[in-house]
């Protein structure tokens, strides 16, 4: 791969006391060698000149559902289980394996074209066709098989033996870029047998897990009515913390279940555009804070959002905290950026991602200031403006594991106008 030489730039670095350094940055092999305010005089196989602009950690997107972009738009203003019930599960009934190619196609070229190199993907067709997918396109992602365990012990049986092919199949593949997570739909629709069969799967491979949790009060409180317990607890009991775990949502939590996944290291994916749209609520983000619980930030599905910019997440994410708590001190820009990135990293077990620093995988977005959005822009005001008024749209180019995605806004390694194409045609198919 070479090396390469970013010049003239302005690199989020995240640093205590310098959040923000000019200067230039080396990649090496897919690393980030270092960055350095004096110029680099050293050989490179490609010097990139980025004067005026912004080099940003690649966004780490942990939440989401790549098959449901075709219906992105369908079912609006329709309450959770109400939508899941009439229009989602019933039009994915129909979905074929080149509709969810189209769909999945689409959520990655979107998603790069916005700055994220890294997402999660639950989903439960054509995993194995999701994972060549993100080889082809050169992003990060993590599979997970979702599991809904509202049928037979034995159709139970198969989807756990599906996800475990899935993991020996894929995990580490592609040097590292994809990961597996075992991943049960929910603890409403997964019954306590099956979610123990999971969990003693996972544990006896090592497997990570990930599911949505407490996402609506209605279930939490079928939850309560149906076990005499919330459903964090319940989870707890059954041994779901016990290794590595990443739940979405986490909406209504009690205080007694924040505290446990507190002293678990439990990762929670706040989802805070999909939970306003579906009108699940607000999830207690400063009580997270306070609590030292590791927060990360995930778009959920473009069906319930309706898109995938992590610069619309961080601003929702950022904004409602303040107005909920009337407090402007409840969440500051930096959080939000070590939510979207660093953070997001961690939770899905890349441990070198999510940081513009050395030895950390050269996966970045460069970004264009200027705009009338983003005027006037010192450089004090630089972490200000990508929270609070930078767009997925002013992304420029994206690299990830050092190597470019986009260019001057065009997707290098896939075909756009295809993607286009293939996603309307589908639809079309779909409706007919």
């Amino acid at each position: 791969m070479g090396k390469k030489i970013i010049k003239d730039g302005w690199f989020l670095t995240m640093d205590e006391g310098q959040p923000v350094k000019y200067g230039y940055m080396v990649i090496n092999e897919g690393k980030i060698e270092g960055i350095y305010e004096e110029e680099v005089k050293e050989e490179a196989g490609e010097v990139i000149d980025a004067k005026g602009k912004l080099i940003i950690p690649g966004f780490v997107n942990t939440h989401g559902h790549t098959g449901s972009t075709l219906l992105r738009g369908a079912g609006d203003d329709l309450p959770l289980n109400t939508w899941l019930k009439e229009v989602m599960w019933p039009m994915e009934q129909r979905f074929t394996k080149e509709t969810t190619k189209a769909a999945t196609s689409l959520a990655i070229g979107e998603m790069l074209k916005s700055g994220t190199t890294t997402f999660l993907d639950m989903y439960h067709l054509h995993m194995d066709q999701t994972a060549e997918l993100i080889l082809e396109s050169g992003m990060n992602g993590v599979l997970c098989r979702g599991m809904i365990g509202l049928c037979s012990k034995e159709e139970q049986a198969e989807k756990l033996k599906e996800s475990v092919e899935l993991y020996k199949t894929w995990h580490n593949s592609g040097d590292g870029k994809i990961k597996v997570m075992l991943a049960p739909h929910a603890p409403y629709t997964c019954p306590p047998d099956f979610m123990e069969m999971i969990i003693e799967k996972a544990h006896e491979h090592g497997i990570a897990l990930h599911t949505h949790l407490s996402e609506t009060r209605k279930e939490v409180e079928e939850h309560i009515g149906t076990y005499g317990k919330h459903p964090a607890e319940h989870l707890s009991e059954l041994g779901f913390f016990e290794g590595h775990a990443l739940i979405a949502h986490g909406v209504h939590l009690s205080d007694a279940e924040l505290s446990l996944l507190a002293r678990k290291g439990t990762y929670i994916s706040h989802n805070p555009k999909s939970n306003l749209k579906l009108g699940s609520g607000v999830a207690d983000l400063k009580k997270m804070k306070e609590k030292n619980i590791r927060v990360c930030l995930g778009t959920d599905s473009s069906a319930s959002n309706n898109t995938l910019d992590m610069f619309e997440e961080m601003r929702f994410a950022s904004l409602i905290h303040k107005g909920v708590n009337e407090d402007p001190t409840a969440v500051s820009a930096r959080d939000i950026l070590f939510m979207a990135a660093q953070n997001g990293g961690k939770a899905l077990q890349y441990e070198k991602k999510g940081r513009l620093k050395k030895g950390y995988d050269a996966d970045f977005s460069i970004v264009e200031p200027g705009g009338m959005h983003t005027l006037p822009d010192p450089e004090e005001r630089i972490v200000s403006h990508l929270v609070y008024a930078h767009k997925g749209s002013d992304v420029t180019d994206v690299f990830a594991n050092g190597k470019q995605l986009v260019k001057n806004k065009e997707l290098l390694t896939m075909d756009e106008e295809k993607i286009r194409f293939n996603a309307r045609e589908a639809l079309a198919k779909l409706r007919r």
